[in-house]
């Protein structure tokens, strides 16, 4: 036997109540009885509390009923054949308008008892159960109706009563079903005193249960709108999908902790009875879903799933009085239990000063009033501070057998909270293992859900939330190259990039949903907003999205000075804008720190080498404890290029011009030649190990001209080194003639900076340099006889945006 249950939602239209034929179709063994739990038509249950609540405060409710009592009519007419269309149309206007006396007595007295909301929301039920037992008749099925309230006997606790098991298994061991279909009310019950009762909400699965394991059903099926059992809440986390099977445990403690899929006391007949249960979707009926049994398979995720619970209310209870006073914990849970206020989760100081505990977001005043009764005298002696309510949070918990003596779960699970810039307010964890849970700020779930789901293992890949300031040769080159390669991260190494912004200093745009696309073009032919850094940040920041990362592909010190605010936003940055780390030094130790304090990655590779390793190796090397004696660099491509080609009949002029052609330099070249980026790039090496230096400390020795440097444009700046060729060719003939070659050489030692041009001949490391190379010797205690040389492309869009690519994979690493 069979029992199968379809929810709210499964009967909720007329595709889905074919869908539900068609399920019970598929199931029916014609040999064996086969048990339908069907809760009343979606919205109907809430529809008919609202109007009770409407009638309480004397406002009019007809317009409720007529939407509710309509949906019912053109279900009938809908599904089922005219002939059988007159019983049912008249069963739904006596029970509306039985609905509309009790709702004018509601109104008259200005009262509604538990009882009388229990009877009245029992109708929804008694109609959608009638409705489909006639609709699989016409569909030629041996189908009959039943009241559950024949067979579950419960407690008077009306709105949640609780079972009397030994009457209903009796009454369910005297029913001996035929070879039929039965399709049974959901939700519903009665006392011993035949007053109607309900379940609590979502109760239609546990009616489902109790049939089950009274009936010694082989499996229980519950069917809802989602494939089963999901990792997180779908409509928070995209990448959230069904886990094939859980465990009774797993998937007691995930529906007691916010998943909506099966009602929490479902699981307990159920275990009684070892009957197995799956979850599956009405609307996607092959899908196999989530097989629930009493030992699930150990999973390649870390975990099971993450729940929640959005609203909630943190009750916190201090004084120097609780300190030793023995019984204080009893007579505080009793007090709760007296105002029916259920405790979700407890904390408790060790020095026994506080005890936290949360409770349903609408049991807040009720515990306030529970905690003020007892605790009266100790309040108002002082013994116990006045008791502090927080209603403006949620619970986040993992939940998983595979937590069970693994190490490093919880820090894992903190970590990425606090990687993130998400507070932890409060944290709880039973002995058993398999939940962690967590207090948070509730404007924060979403981010949270997101960011756990992602860093425990679940997410078949782990999204990075981009934003970019920049779009000029190196923006567009990394689009490109983030274009070329997406598929490959996604593949290959689990990562996927959303774009979610893009600013320069002229427009901006933001993404509303989804991610924008790779195609730079496109973007910016959208309409775009006045470009508004400080909107842009703030835009972005009250999304609360998770593992957000800036990429600076600017030279702009209006972007660098808002890098505080991505900081404290817990944004990573990536950046190739040197002005950041060569301004003052307090302001590069600043950055530091804030990254620090912050939890987030701060990476300017691109800053010394484009996408050499550089930095790297040399936070290698020092980290490691080696003794940086001497760094030798030719840091600039672009005067690499320059040197390398002013050769033979050449003029000076000439190799500059090609080099701007080929992109190698800035749009105005002197902003290369005069060495200032070179310097910049030196003093941050000297920063990078410990040296507290600033641009002044870097003594540079002039190559070009003061005449060429003072220019008034760029066609004049060309003039002036045609004028000077003599100038610039008596350093190439002299060089040439001796067997050697021209270079501009940084040289960092004994904490000091000296950049110059010089001739190096060929037992020399950079004599053979070429085209747009950069190379940088590191003379350390290890390698003092050989230094460690890092050689490579140094100049052009393309290298850069690959070094910054570069760093935005390391930021998904870290």
């Amino acid at each position: 036997m069979k029992v199968l249950k379809f929810g709210g939602t499964s009967v909720g239209s007329l595709e889905a109540l074919k869908n539900v034929k068609s399920i019970v179709e598929k199931e029916f063994n014609q040999n064996v009885p086969l048990v339908v739990v069907c809760s009343a038509f979606s919205g109907i249950t809430n529809s008919l509390l609202l109007a009770a609540e409407e009638a309480l405060i004397q406002n009019d409710f007809s317009e409720i009923l007529k939407v509710a009592e309509d949906k019912h009519y053109q279900v009938i007419s809908g599904l089922l054949p005219r002939t059988m269309q007159n019983p049912l149309l008249m069963l739904v206007k006596v029970s509306f308008n039985e609905i509309e006396d009790i709702l004018f007595s509601v109104k008259n007295l200005g009262e509604l008892s538990g009882r009388i909301k229990d009877r009245l929301l029992a109708y929804g039920e008694q109609m959608s159960s009638k409705i489909i037992a006639t609709y699989l008749q016409s569909e030629n099925f041996p189908a009959n109706h039943k009241d559950a309230r024949e067979l579950i006997v419960t407690d008077s606790n009306f709105g949640n009563a609780s079972v009397d098991f030994s009457k209903t298994n009796e009454n369910l061991k005297n029913w001996n079903p035929e070879n039929q279909i039965y399709v049974v009310t959901g939700f519903i019950s009665k006392d011993k005193n035949q007053d109607t009762t309900t379940l609590g909400r979502g109760g239609s699965d546990y009616t489902a249960a109790i049939l089950g394991s009274g009936l010694k059903a082989d499996e229980i099926q519950i069917w809802t709108d989602v494939d089963g059992f999901m990792t997180a809440d779908p409509r928070l986390v995209k990448n959230a999908f069904s886990q094939p099977e859980l465990s009774y445990q797993e998937a007691m403690e995930m529906s007691y902790f916010g998943a909506k899929v099966i009602y929490p006391p479902t699981m307990i007949p159920a275990i009684e009875s070892q009957i197995p249960i799956y979850i599956k979707n009405t609307f996607n009926p092959e899908n196999p879903g989530t097989l629930i049994h009493q030992k699930s398979e150990i999973s390649k995720g870390l975990i099971k799933g993450i729940v929640s619970i959005e609203k909630t209310c943190l009750v916190n209870i201090t004084g120097n009085g609780m300190i030793g006073m023995k019984g204080f914990s009893g007579r505080l849970f009793n007090a709760l239990a007296k105002y029916d206020v259920n405790v979700i989760l407890i904390t408790q100081a060790s020095s026994e000063h506080s005890i936290s505990f949360v409770v349903n977001f609408n049991d807040e005043k009720k515990a306030e009033k529970a905690i003020q009764e007892e605790f009266e005298f100790e309040i108002n002696a002082n013994k116990i501070d006045e008791p502090q309510f927080d209603n403006e949070l949620s619970i986040l918990s993992v939940v998983g057998e595979n937590m069970k003596k693994t190490r490093g779960i919880s820090g894992k699970f903190f970590s990425a909270l606090g990687k993130n810039g998400i507070n932890i307010i409060a944290i709880a964890q039973g002995s058993s293992e398999l939940n962690i849970s967590a207090v948070i700020e509730r404007n924060e779930l979403s981010k949270a859900l997101n960011v756990v789901h992602d860093s425990l293992l679940l997410s078949p890949v782990k999204t990075f939330n981009v934003m970019f300031a920049g779009t000029g040769n190196i923006g567009k080159e990394l689009f490109k190259q983030l274009k070329r390669e997406e598929e490959n991260l996604e593949k290959n190494h689990q990562i996927k990039i959303n774009v979610i912004g893009v600013t320069n200093s002229r427009q901006m745009i933001i993404s509303e949903n989804e991610s924008l696309n790779f195609d730079l073009n496109k973007i910016l032919d959208k309409n775009l907003e006045k470009s508004d850094l400080e909107n842009f940040i703030n835009s972005i920041s009250s999304k609360n999205l998770p593992n957000l990362v800036f990429i600076d592909n600017t030279s702009s010190e209006d972007v660098v000075s808002h890098y505080p605010q991505f900081f404290e936003n817990n944004i990573s940055i990536v950046t190739c804008n040197k002005k950041g780390n060569s301004s003052g030094y307090e302001q590069y130790s600043k950055f530091k720190r804030l990254a620090k304090k912050n939890n987030v990655s701060f990476l300017y590779e691109t800053n010394v080498g484009a996408g050499l390793p550089i930095i790297k190796t040399l936070n290698d090397l020092w980290i490691s404890g080696d003794e940086i004696l001497k760094i030798e660099a030719i840091l600039s491509g672009t005067i690499s290029y320059i040197f390398n080609n002013y050769v033979g009949e050449k003029t000076f002029a000439e190799v500059v011009r090609t080099a701007q052609e080929l992109g190698y330099t800035e749009p105005d070249p002197r902003d290369d030649l005069n060495g200032m980026d070179f310097s910049r790039k030196m003093l941050i090496l000297g920063r990078e190990i410990g040296l507290p230096l600033e641009m002044s400390d870097v003594n540079i020795k002039d190559f070009l001209p003061e005449a060429c440097l003072k220019a008034d444009s760029i066609p004049s700046f060309y003039e002036e080194l045609e004028k000077n060729e003599p100038y610039f060719s008596s350093f190439k003939n002299e060089a040439e003639s001796s067997g050697k070659k021209l270079r501009l050489i940084g040289i960092l030692e004994d904490g000091k900076i000296n950049i110059e041009v010089k001739m190096v001949d060929a037992n020399h490391a950079f004599y053979g340099l070429s085209g747009s190379d950069n190379i940088i010797s590191f003379t350390t205690s290890r390698y003092k006889n050989t230094p460690l040389v890092v050689k490579g492309p140094g100049a052009g869009a393309e290298v850069t945006a690959a070094g910054v690519f570069a760093d935005l994979v390391r930021v998904t690493a870290q």
